[in-house]
């Protein structure tokens, strides 16, 4: 089968669409950050790679610290004015950013398929789920905000680059209508170029928005501690969560720490196997690059043959490669599983810790080769990895407690309901955890032990949104809780308790 890259289809397509829809915010050689409601030139441009094909693009405008100070200061400035705007005018323009977010969905999609290598199914979700979860919120605001009052200044929210949409423009569009001007950064792996197009949305429709691009390092004081910052929300890994949890310490800000945590799915007395089969193929989606996703297996000793038996098919059946990779030019867009992960030093990285799990005495049940893949002859596949899954992982490795976050996976064998628990609970707390058992007083005695916010039976569990609560025990995450009224709650104030993962131990009961 010879492949090729279906016309109409290619970054330069995309670039140029975004361009002619929103000119204010694109160059034909660089981007522009939205500050204090205008898009301002400057800042440093290097190019992107891409990790669909190796490409270069044009990268973020990267910006000082007294850039993002400035931006920053003009928040501030909008947040005092949008604050005292009526709630139903809030209504009103939130509602027109997304209907002109809708309008531009192909477009958006488009750009996110080439900057974090989605496809095109999975990042046309990223955008309707973004939008129909706004929708919903729309809905229930009126009530949601009965008693309750902006903070008092703009919220900061530092994301991971892996749902752009769904996760952090969602957040915004709440935050806003919640009465706060919001302050986004746009992701250093990529994501720019779809997120540059959805705030000049939003700035068309009169939302008090900001979006500044830059190192963490050198915008995190602005970000962080401004003094007249509201809350900041923040989404990525333990490593640099913990950072911006010791400064907020000393701050006492409003904050929402959205951390990594080893999501298990534990398999005890258990015969559906079509079942979940089923589920375990859905969790591969985006190659794993999830904070729900599902790297780690706990598997009673006597079922692991029954479970490879299952497992091996749902890997052979997994479809992966370059996202607009066709055979003909009038077929539709590939729908793949997942494409490449998000850069080329991700990709060597899961390699050598597979290799350092086989090596410290990991026992190798797979390692699938690149060559499975739909790609385009000759294109550059450096950030692609391919699944593999490594039995009895040692202890001393580098991923025995912590996600992958790529298709890695691992096994670990367990005789003793002991072992079960301790071995669900690796990571020190995490956001989802499932068990799949035929016997439910096991399901409901272990449900309580695991360290986990969501625990699904005979099913996974996800981040969620709409009426669905969302947070995390343990190490997982710190601040408030977010989901349902509490995403709401967590950027106002009111006599309402603020329910979270607070150093003196309260948070909200596990779901």
């Amino acid at each position: 089968m010879s492949l090729h890259l279906k016309p109409g289809t290619a970054f330069v397509d995309y670039h140029a669409r975004a361009r002619a829809v929103a000119p204010e915010a694109f160059d034909a050689s660089s981007l522009r950050n939205l500050i204090g409601g205008e898009w301002v030139s400057g800042g440093t441009t290097r190019p992107h790679v891409v990790p669909v094909d190796g490409s270069q693009i044009i990268g973020a405008p990267i910006i000082s610290s007294d850039e993002a100070h400035r931006a920053m200061a003009l928040a501030v400035k909008q947040n005092a004015e949008w604050s005292k705007t009526p709630l139903d005018e809030r209504m009103r323009r939130v509602t027109k950013a997304v209907a002109l977010l809708r309008e531009q969905r192909e477009v958006i999609a488009g750009l996110l398929m080439w900057e974090i290598g989605k496809p095109w199914k999975l990042a046309c979700d990223d955008i309707d789920r973004c939008i129909d979860g706004v929708e919903w919120y729309l809905t229930q605001i009126e009530r949601q905000l009965k008693d309750r009052v902006p903070l008092g200044g703009p919220v900061s929210n530092i994301a991971s680059w892996n749902y752009p949409l769904s996760v952090l423009v969602h957040a915004e569009l709440v935050q806003l209508l919640a009465g706060n001007a919001v302050v986004a950064k746009t992701p250093t792996q990529g994501g720019f170029h779809a997120l540059t197009l959805a705030h000049a949305m939003m700035a068309r429709a009169g939302l008090p928005a900001t979006l500044v691009s830059g190192s963490g390092a050198e915008l995190s004081e602005a970000l962080i501690s401004t003094p007249e910052l509201g809350a900041l929300v923040f989404v990525g890994g333990r490593t640099n969560g913990r950072k911006v949890a010791t400064r907020l310490a000393d701050l006492r800000k409003r904050h929402v720490l959205e951390q990594e945590g080893l999501n298990a799915w534990g398999v005890w007395n258990y015969s559906q196997w079509n079942d979940l089969a089923g589920h375990l193929k859905k969790g591969f989606a985006y190659a794993k690059q999830r904070c729900t996703a599902y790297p780690r297996y706990v598997v009673q000793r006597r079922l692991l043959p029954e479970f490879l038996e299952m497992y091996y098919p749902v890997v052979a059946s997994l479809k992966f490669g370059h996202p607009c990779a066709v055979e003909n030019d009038t077929d539709a867009l590939p729908d793949l599983d997942f494409g490449p992960v998000i850069q080329r030093s991700k990709a060597e990285t899961l390699a050598a810790q597979f290799e350092e799990a086989i090596t410290t005495g990991g026992i190798p049940l797979l390692h699938a080769a690149l060559s499975k893949g739909r790609f385009i002859e000759g294109q550059d596949t450096s950030a692609y990895a391919a699944p593999s899954c490594v039995l009895e992982p040692p202890s001393a490795w580098s991923l025995h407690h912590a996600e992958p976050f790529g298709p890695i996976d691992s096994i670990v064998v367990v005789d003793t309901e002991a072992e079960f628990l301790s071995a669900m609970n690796a990571s020190n707390g995490s956001l989802v955890a499932s068990v799949a058992t035929d016997d439910m007083n096991f399901a409901e005695r272990v449900a309580d032990e695991i360290q986990s916010f969501k625990v699904g039976i005979n099913k996974p569990r996800s981040r969620g949104d709409r009426e669905e609560v969302f947070g995390g025990r343990g190490g997982s995450w710190k601040g408030a809780f977010v989901g349902g009224d509490l995403l709401v709650d967590s950027v106002t104030n009111g006599d309402r308790p603020l329910y979270g993962n607070f150093p003196d131990g309260s948070r909200y009961p596990k779901t």
